[in-house]
């Protein structure tokens, strides 16, 4: 959906100096195809992932300074654009969710068709990994995270027989608890539900990266920051995520004055205008060339005024600051997602 991204952020980005912040850099695709059709703009990129940040950084040299790279976690974006002396972005894109580069990377443990170390970290500076929650998480709050990260049906099963298999021997590789899965996973439901290890490989990745966590804060700090006529679009991949941001820009997009006042005042109109009905979804074409855009959803609003929850805004700025390298993940279409 590369081009419907760049088509709903455009219109935001037609003055000299327009700032567009990529919150999921990954390897640079979107902001190229931003850079390229809005040649007034800069564009700043947010990745927790250093490999994908170096990456990135070499694909999108040929821009100079209209690309800063910054390795952060998507909800620093703030502060991310206080650091290079910005006030406000014009355009905000989160592609969210584990980037192809670390599902096809083998050593990085995302994908679950390949053994590999049980890692899954974005940033493998930092963090426990999923051999950690597997091995050290009692039995109780191993099922939370797959039943509520996973919506795993069979948590609890699953969460018994993980403890029972790590008194043996601890869980290091990908392999192992694949094995478990097809063993613990009733058939009928590997039958109609697909891989069984989906569902729990896309828990441990959310739980290890505190994704969700990290996304709400990011998106209400992202809406802060944007502009008035700014555009912000989100690609997500499971229902969870989209849940969250579903909620956050419906709630700008509703008025909070009560159903029996006459009048509406002007700090309850709503602030957010929604630019697409309901969740684009990717079209047969770009499923059938890329078959981890089937569960994408696509939501996307505009901020139509200032609210007080946003600093005041010091003036805009065409600082050009040359373009800092970094290190953080990116996030796209994935085969662990429902």
């Amino acid at each position: 959906m590369l081009g419907r991204c760049v088509d709903l952020l455009a219109p935001a980005l037609q003055r000299e100096g327009a700032v567009y912040v990529d919150g999921t850099l990954g390897m640079g695709g979107h902001a190229e195809a931003v850079l390229e059709r809005c040649p007034q703009a800069r564009a700043v990129g947010i990745d927790r992932d250093p490999q994908a940040l170096a990456l990135a950084g070499e694909r999108l040299a040929r821009f100079g300074d209209r690309f800063t790279g910054v390795h952060a976690v998507s909800d620093d974006l703030p502060a991310v654009l206080a650091d290079l002396g910005l006030a406000r972005a014009d355009a905000v894109l989160f592609d969210l969710g584990v980037s192809s580069l670390q599902l096809d990377e083998v050593g990085r443990g995302f994908a679950y068709r390949t053994d590999a170390p049980l890692d899954m970290r974005m940033d493998q500076t930092t963090g426990p990994t999923a051999a950690d929650v597997l091995n050290g998480y009692d039995a109780r709050d191993l099922e939370r995270v797959l039943r509520d990260y996973g919506e795993e049906r069979f948590a609890r099963k699953i969460a018994r027989a993980v403890v029972r298999e790590r008194e043996a021997q601890p869980f290091t590789g990908s392999g192992r608890l694949v094995e478990l899965l097809h063993r613990v996973v009733p058939a009928a439901s590997q039958r109609s539900g697909g891989h069984p290890a989906k569902r729990t490989f896309q828990a441990l990745r959310i739980e290890v990266n505190a994704e969700l966590t990290v996304w709400e804060q990011a998106l209400d700090r992202a809406l802060r920051a944007l502009a008035v006529g700014g555009r912000i679009v989100v690609l997500s991949y499971h229902s969870l995520e989209d849940r969250l941001t579903k909620r956050g820009l419906a709630a700008g997009a509703t008025s909070t004055a009560p159903p029996q006042m006459p009048v509406e005042l002007p700090e309850q109109a709503p602030w957010l205008r929604l630019l697409v009905r309901g969740a684009e979804q990717a079209d047969a074409a770009e499923v059938a060339a890329n078959p981890r855009s089937a569960s994408v959803r696509l939501r996307a609003a505009e901020r139509t005024r200032a609210t007080p929850d946003q600093a005041p805004e010091r003036g805009r700025t065409t600082d050009r600051r040359a373009p800092h390298t970094s290190d953080q993940p990116p996030t796209t279409q994935d085969e662990v997602t429902p």
